[in-house]
């Protein structure tokens, strides 16, 4: 019995932005923020929350370095702050940053 399984797996390097790496099995920037650009599958936008048409299973950007890909898709680059230390990090980092950047936003108290 072969291994198909290994051979068929195409696996990208993480991509780097600044010295930090877009973390695998992540998707939470595809997640967590709205999108008002149209989208492959999503003629009008994304809601926030709601999961990008083009993540794939394996939480990847089906069309990563596509011309159809939204320019504020391909505008986000992975930073620390952003993307935190974990996929649950990022997520809530991203759904904070969506809240506070809508119109009828409340600003938040400092400390």
């Amino acid at each position: 019995m072969s291994d198909v399984s290994n051979s068929a797996v195409k696996r990208e390097p993480p991509f780097h932005a600044a010295g930090h790496a877009c973390r695998p099995d992540c998707g939470a920037c595809c997640i967590a923020p709205s999108i008002s650009s149209p989208i492959p599958g999503m003629p009008n936008g994304k809601p926030a929350g709601v999961r990008c048409a083009q993540l794939g299973d394996d939480l990847r950007c089906a069309i990563f370095g596509q011309p159809e890909r939204p320019a504020c898709c391909s505008g986000l680059q992975p930073q620390l702050e952003m993307c935190g230390t974990n996929r649950g990090e990022a997520l809530a980092w991203l759904t904070q940053l969506e809240m506070q950047t809508q119109p009828n936003a409340q600003p938040v108290a400092q400390r």
